[in-house]
């Protein structure tokens, strides 16, 4: 059963940085595509950013130039660095294989003033 497990959410003040983990498990890793969405509170999921199989990247405008997706294949995981963050970046976040139902339980990313 495929499975995406994620870690490294948690509080931080404004301006500060922390890198989320999903691995996942039961797939061949190194031939998806994955994404990192969040939810605010009251509002819709958003997709965050999106790496391809050979590493392609892409990102919403409102964390570019903040926020890394990167990749392990090695280690099934994909990571999120996100530096400069901002009170607008508070909310659950989430990573899912592109193109399938299958998502992470979700980490929690509070940033404080």
């Amino acid at each position: 059963q495929v499975q995406l497990v994620e870690s490294g959410g948690g509080l931080v003040q404004a301006g500060g940085s922390l890198r989320l983990s999903c691995r996942v498990s039961a797939i061949t890793f190194r031939f998806i595509d994955m994404g990192w969405y969040r939810q605010a509170p009251g509002k819709q999921r958003e997709l965050v950013a999106s790496i391809t199989s050979i590493g392609n990247t892409n990102y919403t405008d409102s964390v570019k130039g903040r926020f890394t997706i990167s990749r392990d294949n090695a280690k099934n995981t994909v990571y999120l660095q996100m530096d400069s963050l901002n009170r607008e970046d508070t909310a659950v976040y989430y990573c899912k294989i592109v193109g399938t139902p299958y998502w992470g339980q979700g980490t929690q990313v509070t940033v404080s003033s």
